[in-house]
């Protein structure tokens, strides 16, 4: 029956996670039970990853451990390098550059021979890819700008090196935390298009490596992972517009332009993501330009106060504070994406791993609706 068929899967269940759960009408995300505003405003990249992967918050001891470890495996291959920076050359996009990364990652694994059922070699993996990606982003971005890669910080932890890497300066307190709650509220938002690839992947149990890339595939897509490069760039056209920004997104809307950063597929509410990079892009306004906070609250009580886009159940996303959030930190805009595939690298390791403990290779069905009984014709008779 026509009716049997969900078009993109909506609302359909196939399958059972205890990583991350959204409630769209409240506005509430938890990973593994505990409330995204506590995670973000309380702990690290690194805890949130433990959670995510061992099912619990780390002790201190246990924090320590992880974190040592994944700083340790940081390093990439220079054949890797190399290739960063012949795709820098050739203008390759960033999303690409760091799926081509991530696939020679695995050239270099030292476990590549493990049973693909060992997910403790799995999870090794999972974390050896993500110990990798910062470095390889950065060294791409640094290549780009005809500057040498530096060397990851042993001392700062993911976030912070990260940007270190990026600019060849320690970050502050302010850039350094800011970073980390962004890796933090992007690590996982149940069952989306790349994680949903990843775990099909994964379901072949193909390696990690391999669902991985699958994920960075799905989110290079425009649908999925660059709303808040969007985001940022009509920031910008606001900026250069030398018009009020309360002008310039009446014009906007009169003329039907639509606002990224708007609207969501689960929430119907304000994305609880997206208030707390408010705050972070209130504070960075503090220390420095409030320029760009000025213009996205603009926009945001405009669209839903006075086009009533709130009542509408279209409210601000994550992406509309992200992008300005990046750019005061001073991360080129075609990187937001990659950046987002860093942090939720994390989720789809830890969907990955999730699944497999139970796996079922996920084989759904379609309905054919080609022809019948055509007469085949030999080709010389064509």
């Amino acid at each position: 029956m026509a009716d049997d068929l969900k078009k993109g899967l909506e609302g359909v269940l196939v399958a059972e996670s205890g990583l991350s759960s959204i409630d769209g009408d409240a506005g509430r995300l938890i990973y593994r039970g505990y409330s995204i505003e506590d995670l973000a405003r309380g702990t690290s990249y690194e805890e949130v990853l433990y959670l995510l992967w061992h099912g619990e918050l780390p002790t201190a001891d246990e924090l320590e451990s992880f974190a040592a470890a994944l700083s340790e495996e940081r390093e990439v291959h220079d054949d890797v390098l190399d290739a960063m920076e012949r795709l820098a050359a050739a203008d390759e996009r960033p999303m690409a550059a760091l799926r081509t990364a991530v696939s020679m990652f695995s050239a270099y694994e030292p476990e590549n021979d493990a049973d693909p059922e060992d997910l403790e070699a799995t999870m090794r993996k999972g974390r050896r890819i993500t110990a990798k990606i910062p470095t390889a982003l950065a060294a791409f971005e640094r290549y780009r700008l005809g500057e040498e890669p530096v060397d990851p910080h042993p001392d700062l932890g993911l976030a912070a090196n990260f940007l270190y890497m990026l600019t060849g300066e320690e970050p502050s307190d302010v850039h350094a935390e800011t970073f980390d709650q962004a890796l933090i509220l992007h690590a996982d938002h149940g069952l989306n298009a790349s994680t949903f690839t990843s775990m099909v992947i994964g379901s072949t149990m193909a390696d990690i490596y391999s669902a991985v890339t699958g994920g960075i595939s799905a989110l290079s897509g425009p649908l999925h992972g660059g709303a808040n490069q969007d985001v940022m760039e009509v920031l910008m056209e606001i900026d250069e517009s030398n018009l009020d920004p309360l002008d310039w997104v009446e014009q906007a809307t009169d003329e039907g332009r639509r606002i990224p950063g708007f609207g969501h597929r689960v929430y119907n509410v304000k994305d609880p993501r997206a208030k707390i990079l408010q705050e972070r892009s209130k504070e960075l306004a503090e220390s420095g330009n409030s320029k760009w906070y000025d213009i996205t609250t603009t926009i945001e009580e405009y669209l839903s106060q006075e086009k009533g886009l709130a009542e509408k159940g279209i409210a601000p996303n994550v992406d509309f504070y992200s992008g300005s959030v990046y750019y005061q930190l001073g991360i080129p805009i075609d990187m937001y994406t990659p950046i987002f595939a860093m942090s939720r690298a994390g989720g789809w390791v830890g969907h990955v791993l999730e699944y497999q403990e139970d796996n079922r290779l996920i084989r759904p069905l379609s309905r054919y609706t080609g022809p019948e009984d055509q007469e085949f014709v030999p080709v010389e008779e064509r």
